[in-house]
């Protein structure tokens, strides 16, 4: 439902929301948010699995941005869709080899879109898990994300979907890879009291002149693309993969900057060496960053949100020392990576009612990451890791309830402003190396903004008091760093959890 603005009322409704449009970016920092004309849903469904030991119940919980709307004969279809897996450790640990430590998942759910009295079946499938690690008798998360295909409807009225059947591959994992063995698959059926519903979109729009081309009333499509009963439900375009290039993104450039990293105590001097490096590779990396003045936090790089790969140039430079008289021993390995966010989007509520959407748009410098380690004096060893980038952030796009908010094509922070993270040695996974990966952590400042409003009207003030200032933590997890020509490293990158996610 719209609501719409009377037009005397309707500027002083934009400048009244500037202040919470500028809050915006919080949720933007994060990559891709929901968009203005999508609803979040969340349905908890429960699911009885065959298991060796019989019939086993499942939580499962799908979730889900659907369009608000969607108008006869145009595609339509969710978007950043999830289905989440608990399955009991003791459920696990039967069906799974006793030595197994680590799982990969993949699911498909099979999907009733129906309309008025129509249906078609569509399948939400190759949806995938990151590698998870198992622990005796402990519950584990399974956390699938994919793409589900797009429908299209040939009538007026609400578009529903419905969870029907679902089967689960388990698959055993070494060093986040699956291995060779055959998956465990798991046959599930919805239980019988539960309604399956995901979400509903309501059509409108002019419905075609004639009766629609139907089979037998009542019968499912085979999410073929055919049209069955007005409604077509089309699989969408995924991309073809090329196993000789699991790492998709250009090789990185630019200038290493380790003015952050430690130095070494006073002594002998170094020995520096420029390195050709191991040829280009890619890993990913999550995380969590919190916005200090919302109190709030958010997901960095979401993997249930096609999440973007850093391009990496390991071991680019070398600095060593060796122990002598006049000082302890020192080894430093810079590399250089690069990482192109997508535009990010995000809408909320301001004033528990007024709906505001944003984008913004993601600069940012070479990755430059630093590892090694200090022996100042025998036996003190002191291991360290530091990545750091300049960044800047432009927004756009602006809308209150609609309404277009100019913030002119430069409103961006008015300075570059560096995001320093330095390894956790005291949680696990420990940052290693760039190849390894783990986990860094830091606090970053959000510069002031500049350049934003149109036609006389200034809204840097606004954007600057709602995000700006310092005491912004992050904590970012980095997965394996794949080397395509490297027959050592583990290819593709693997997907690591998000920090906090699990105990």
């Amino acid at each position: 439902m719209t609501v719409k603005t009377p037009v005397s009322a309707g500027r002083r409704s934009v400048r009244l929301a500037s202040v919470a449009a500028a809050a915006t970016l919080a949720g933007l920092l994060s990559g891709p948010g929901s968009a203005a004309d999508r609803s979040d849903a969340v349905a908890a469904v429960s699911y009885d699995c065959q298991l060796p030991s019989g019939p086993e119940q499942v939580s499962v919980e799908v979730r889900a941005d659907f369009p608000e709307s969607g108008e006869v004969g145009v595609e339509m279809s969710p978007q950043d869709v999830s289905i989440t897996v608990e399955l009991a450790g003791t459920d696990l640990a039967s069906l799974l080899p006793a030595d197994a430590t680590t799982v990969v998942s993949s699911a498909t759910l099979d999907v009733e879109v129906a309309q008025n009295n129509q249906a078609a079946q569509a399948q939400w499938t190759d949806f995938a898990s990151p590698a998870t690690s198992l622990t005796a008798d402990e519950d584990v998360r399974l956390v699938h994300a994919g793409q589900v295909p797009s429908v299209t409807a040939g009538a007026t009225g609400d578009v529903t979907f419905t969870a029907g059947k679902l089967t689960l591959e388990l698959h055993v994992a070494a060093d986040g890879q699956r291995t060779e063995a055959d998956p465990v698959v798991l046959q599930c059926e919805r239980g019988a009291e539960e309604s399956g519903r995901l979400g509903a979109v309501p059509v409108v729009g002019e419905e075609p002149s004639g009766a629609p081309q139907t089979t037998k009333p009542g019968e499912p499509g085979d999410g073929s693309g055919e049209k069955n009963n007005a409604i077509t439900v089309t699989p969408q375009d995924e991309p073809a993969e090329d196993p000789a290039n699991p790492c998709p993104v250009d090789p990185p450039v630019g200038e290493m900057d380790t003015s952050d990293a430690p130095k070494p105590a006073p002594g002998a001097d170094l020995v520096v060496r420029d390195l050709p490096g191991v040829y280009p590779g890619c890993a990913y990396a999550v995380g969590v960053a919190n916005v200090r003045k919302l109190n709030g936090a958010m997901i960095i790089n979401d993997p249930a949100k096609k999440p973007a790969l850093i391009s990496v140039y390991a071991n680019k430079r070398s600095s060593t020392r060796r122990p002598t008289q006049a000082g302890g021993s020192f080894t430093q390995f810079d590399s250089i990576g690069n990482l192109k966010l997508p535009d990010a989007e995000s809408t909320f509520l301001t004033f528990g009612f007024q709906p505001v959407s944003a984008k913004v748009e993601f600069e940012n410098g070479p990755l430059t990451i630093s590892t090694g380690t200090a022996i100042p004096h025998p036996p003190v060893r002191e291991n360290f890791a530091v990545a750091s980038f300049k960044q800047s952030l432009r927004l756009y796009d602006v809308k209150v309830n609609g309404v277009a908010l100019d913030v002119g094509n430069d409103c961006r922070t008015a300075s570059p402003f560096k995001v320093v993270l330095r390894g956790d040695f005291t949680k696990d996974p420990k940052y290693t190396n760039v190849l390894q990966g783990g986990l860094m952590s830091g606090v970053v400042t959000i510069p002031a903004f500049s350049g934003c409003g149109t036609g006389g009207e200034d809204l840097d003030s606004l954007f600057t008091a709602s995000i700006s200032g310092p005491g912004n933590a992050i904590i970012m997890n980095q997965g394996t760093t794949c080397i395509p020509i490297e027959p050592s490293t583990i290819c593709p990158a693997t997907m690591p959890v998000i920090p906090g996610s699990k105990p």
